[in-house]
């Protein structure tokens, strides 16, 4: 007997099991894959599968696929859990689907989270099925991109299997009142469903949970609310979900979305996210999104890191909201943080240049003898403190990395740059025309597949 020959009716198994659909057209939801004429229903309505990744987060049906999967299929089905299976159970499951092969029978082999397995152990299954000895269905929770390797993702179809709506929680809900014996209204079933956050399971237990106080088959407001002190946040500070949040919240602050920034980050403290973590964003976010536009924007998240620090939660969950809102409306400029970027690339792809000899310190006469500090001009010797002095190599004179934008107190600097840059050269002061910068000669830009990018 498997985990998938448990009988229906027996009344001690979750709700949850009890509740698992016989047939295709009794699964809800995940109609973008298994609607009708969808590639995934042909397949195991046809009996044709080939070997697939299920990928989802709890609750969604990965595992009611397999057992539909494994109702439907004629081939020798197989469920295999990674974790409570190591590389002697693979070997030994292997052996069996090869002899089935050579006898002419198909073997499906269902692997439960098979992100839990090691490269090694994933890497077992390759030679079986790349010769046809067993069709793999994968289930994981996590990105198959970042815990399957690619081998396999390679000879594999990946399906990503989406959270449950509230209509189709209710749904499902609906189903199991006769099952408990329970009445409901909708009203309540609905808020059942929003606190399972699209996890079925999560929505059943909940159920089963609440029913269990009634004495007169009606469920009632108070059980509910007695079942589900708080709502669970789909959250792993470890897993894909972490990037994805801190990349929202980075990207609507980028965006100057103070509103969406707020929900972004209080769904991270929700999933109990590292409060420094968080802090530690925000700095980086005044750096580089906001920049020169508003120098105190960095003074703004430093002081955020240290009240963190200091006040811990609750109280430091405050200056943390306070600087996502101060960043998200503060005017917004990366061109200190391109500046920085073109000028490493052009360290990275031209030859390193010798400091020009005006700029070497001279500690001793032969050094001075030499010509190390000839020409040297000392800033605060020369009218304004603006020397003409040349302090690039000779090679890259003139070349501009910084160019600021017309956004913030960056418009001033903007006007000041160009001041400087006349005086430099020599041009009288300007007391009036155009405040934006020259234009820079053209030089190489760092690539921009960084940019935008969140970790």
């Amino acid at each position: 007997m498997n985990l998938f020959d448990q009988p229906i009716a027996d009344p001690g198994r979750p709700l949850a099991e009890r509740m698992r659909p016989a047939t295709l057209d009794e699964y809800v939801g995940q109609e973008h894959i298994l609607g009708p004429g969808k590639p995934l229903r042909s397949q195991i309505e046809n009996d044709r599968l080939t070997s697939i990744i299920l990928w989802g987060p709890p609750g969604v049906g990965k595992t009611t696929l397999a057992t539909l999967i494994a109702n439907q299929t004629k081939a020798h089905f197989i469920p295999f859990s990674a974790v409570l299976s190591g590389m002697k159970e693979i070997k030994a499951v292997m052996s069996d689907a090869e002899r089935n092969r050579r006898l002419g029978y198909r073997t499906v082999l269902f692997v439960d989270e098979i992100h839990r397995f090691n490269k090694a152990q994933q890497d077992a299954f390759l030679p079986y099925v790349e010769r046809g000895d067993v069709i793999l269905i994968g289930a994981t929770t996590e990105n198959p991109s970042f815990e399957v390797i690619s081998a396999l993702l390679s000879r594999s179809k990946v399906y990503a299997l989406r959270s449950l709506t509230v209509e189709e929680t209710v749904t499902l809900l609906r189903r199991a009142l006769p099952v408990l014996g329970l009445q409901a209204h909708d009203e309540l079933l609905e808020q059942i469903a929003y606190y399972a956050g699209g996890d079925a399971r999560t929505a059943y237990n909940v159920l089963e949970l609440a029913g269990s106080a009634s004495t007169d088959g009606v469920l009632q407001a108070q059980s509910v609310e007695d079942a589900v002190q708080r709502r669970m946040q789909l959250y792993d500070k470890g897993g894909e979900e972490h990037f994805n949040l801190v990349s929202a919240l980075h990207k609507s602050v980028r965006s100057s979305d103070p509103d969406a920034a707020l929900y972004w980050l209080s769904r991270m403290l929700e999933g109990g996210e590292d409060r420094m973590y968080l802090a530690r964003r925000l700095v980086r976010m005044a750096v580089e999104d906001i920049g020169l536009a508003d120098p105190r924007a960095v003074e703004q998240a430093i002081a955020c890191m240290q009240t963190v620090h200091f006040l811990g939660v609750p109280e430091g969950d405050q200056a943390l909201a306070q600087v996502a809102i101060y960043l998200a409306v503060a005017p917004k400029s990366d061109a200190a943080y391109q500046a920085l970027n073109k000028a490493r690339e052009l360290v990275h792809v031209a030859p390193p240049e010798p400091v020009p000899m005006q700029l070497r310190n001279a500690p001793t006469r032969a050094m001075k003898e030499w010509g190390y500090g000839q020409g040297y001009q000392h800033a605060h010797q020369v009218a304004d403190a603006l020397p003409q002095m040349e302090c690039l190599p000779e090679a890259l004179a003139g070349t501009q990395f910084y160019q600021p934008t017309q956004r913030g107190m960056e418009s001033r600097i903007a006007e000041r740059l160009i001041e400087i840059r006349r005086r430099r050269a020599g041009e009288p002061s300007a007391s009036g025309g155009s405040s934006k910068p020259d234009p820079a000669p053209a030089i190489p830009v760092a690539s921009e597949a960084r940019k935008g990018q969140t970790s």
